[in-house]
């Protein structure tokens, strides 16, 4: 008997439904779990008929794992997929959110706050580009990207994931989807879902819907907004998504108006899957069954039928799998989850596996390995983190600006928590879950970047702290201090006062007493600047989560290249004054849009 499903030259569809036709019960809900690489053994893929692996953030095969041990880890894994009786391919995915950067070694960009800044949507396509390749080096093929949050809230814990407060410089950026995926052709009917080949990885628009409109910017919160509002700020994004061929949409844990999304079959169903005509395949987040009850992880069966009767397709378990899949067919078998319901979410997600080639090509391409990191890729990295930097102040006096920095100065003194900290320039989602700090992987800092910048002659200081005993005897031409957030991820990101951590004002207030001082602050959102902290120092600078490519920010300071970044979202003078955005309220310090010219 001829398997249609195995013919390459078959149209897809026709390959979807021949396959459907063989599957099992078992090996249908199998197809719609995802499971984490911790539990993932071949046997379990094979026994279990599991569809998807994934990466947690942070999660590897072993600490400083290159992206060939990334990919002999996954073929692993596919070849308990491929045993199967009908050889379903798993694919796997990762939070490559900014770069491929669960994995050491990568070219790491800028956060999504940062690329906003950069209103460069060609730019953000070839970051996706990159992203790709490095992503298929390490043999996975899916990439959880991009985040189309409009962040209302600079509170929220993940406002470094959205590129912009303001809707339609986030619909911009969604050019990341072509960029990671490939272009779709002239006339390719919008929802449908899109591969270009083997150096595209499949994407996922998240998170599905008014994550970044949460009361008081709480992580997981309620969205409290009305449908029109929904649509026109929110949604919209997703619609730019769909024209570029997205493959998958991921739930976002916040309510609606009191409603878990991932329970809510109006919006995942009659608006993303009917309204708008989505044809690929929604997932759920990590642990997202978990979460709708309390305490975490009860009421699991009611967990799974209201997300899955909701539309969920592919439930990133990721743990509990057994569990998962026993209670499921019971389900099923119990008619509290319709065979109709299973054919649909399984008929989506093997015309995602159909798309992306992974039937004709299930193992990594180890022909990608030698541009994993590379120079062309670092570059386009640090022509990113030049274009993102935004300039708030030049001097005290408009006639004597100190930027550009004179690369000839006699004497520079470099200092602060962030100067020397690769670590803490890449932010949350980088080689860990939650970012943490010192030399993570390759790249190189502000400080590396500044001594490589400067003359000869120049003598650069570095104290990560100086005292008065610093500036004694010493005749310093200027200082550059760099401080900000230390990494975070999510609710751990929460912050409902938003001062600059590290005492970073005050060490900035003590230097800027005693010489001319550049404030370059990382951080993913607008922080606290007091009024006489601006008025002391010379120049300031905000250069987000800039990633690897410190050079990018002295290409700019020294004057290599201008100032071009304009600011994402708007600038509170006081936290009292949250959330305010754009249109919206009066009197911010530095209105959204802003950024000088330098």
């Amino acid at each position: 008997m001829d398997c249609i499903y195995k013919n390459s030259q078959a149209p897809i569809e026709a390959r979807v439904k021949d396959l459907l036709s063989r599957m099992t019960l078992l090996e249908k809900i199998g197809q719609m779990t995802q499971i984490e690489r911790s539990v993932a053994t071949p046997s379990a893929i094979k026994d279990r008929f599991i569809g998807s692996v994934l990466s947690g953030g942070g999660s590897k095969p072993f600490e400083n794992a290159k992206s060939a041990d990334w990919a002999d880890m996954i073929d692993g894994l596919q070849k308990g997929a491929l045993e199967t009786r009908l050889g379903i391919p798993i694919i796997y995915g990762t939070d490559a959110v900014h770069g491929n950067n669960n994995v050491y070694g990568t070219t790491i960009f800028p956060h999504n706050v940062g690329l906003g800044a950069t209103r460069d949507a060609d730019l953000v396509r070839r970051i996706g580009e990159v992203t790709a390749l490095e992503t298929r080096a390490s043999g996975a093929q899916y990439a959880f990207a991009p985040c189309v949050a409009v962040s209302r809230d600079p509170r929220w814990g993940r406002s470094y994931e959205s590129y912009s407060e303001n809707t339609e410089i986030v619909r911009k950026m969604t050019s990341l989807v072509t960029g990671l995926q490939g272009q779709p052709p002239e006339g390719h009917p919008r929802g449908y879902p899109f591969l270009a080949g083997r150096n595209n990885v499949l994407a996922s628009a998240k998170h599905y819907v008014g994550d970044g409109a949460t009361e008081d910017g709480k992580n997981e919160g309620n969205t409290i907004v009305s449908y029109d509002d929904l649509e026109r700020i929110h949604i919209a994004p997703y619609l730019d998504c769909l024209s570029q061929g997205v493959c998958t949409v991921m739930a976002s844990y916040n309510s609606w108006n009191g409603t878990k999304l991932h329970t809510h079959h109006f919006l995942l169903t009659e608006v993303l899957k009917n309204k708008l005509g989505f044809m690929g395949f929604v997932i759920s987040d990590w642990e997202a069954l978990d979460r709708l009850y309390v305490p975490h992880g009860s009421n699991y069966r009611q967990s799974i039928l209201s997300t899955i009767n909701a539309g969920i397709d592919m439930v990133m378990v990721p743990f509990r799998y057994e569990l998962f899949l026993d209670e499921f067919l019971s389900l099923v078998e119990a008619g509290e989850i319709s065979m109709a319901r299973i054919d649909d979410a399984v008929e989506r997600i093997l015309r995602v596996k159909f798309i992306s080639g992974v039937f004709e090509y299930p193992l990594a391409d180890r022909s990608l390995l030698d541009v994993v990191g590379c120079k062309e890729h670092r570059e386009l990295a640090r022509e990113a983190v030049r274009k993102s930097l935004v300039l708030l102040k030049n001097g005290t006096d408009p006639n004597r600006p100190l930027l550009p920095l004179d690369k000839k100065a006699k004497r520079i003194l470099v200092a602060g928590t962030h100067a020397d900290n690769l670590g803490y320039q890449c932010g949350g989602w980088t080689i860990t879950w939650e970012g943490t700090t010192g030399r993570i992987t390759e790249g190189t800092t502000i400080l590396d970047a500044i001594k490589e910048v400067v003359d000869d002659q120049t003598e650069v200081t570095y104290e990560l702290n100086p005292t008065p005993e610093t500036f004694s005897g010493q005749d310093f031409s200027l200082a550059i201090i760099v401080v900000g957030e230390a990494p975070y991820v999510e609710s751990g990101g929460d912050d409902p006062e938003l001062k600059i951590p590290f005492n970073g004002a005050e060490l900035v207030s003590f230097v800027a007493d005693r010489v001319p001082t550049l404030a370059i602050l990382v951080t993913g959102r607008p922080l606290v600047l007091e009024p006489q902290l601006l008025e002391k120092i010379e120049a300031f600078v905000v250069a987000w989560l800039p990633g690897t490519e410190g050079r990018g920010i002295t290409d700019v300071i020294f004057g290599d290249y201008g100032f071009e970044g304009q600011l994402p979202m708007t600038w509170f003078r006081s936290v009292d004054q949250l959330p305010m955005h754009e249109g919206e309220n009066s009197d911010p310090l530095f209105p959204f849009g802003f950024g000088l010219r330098c």
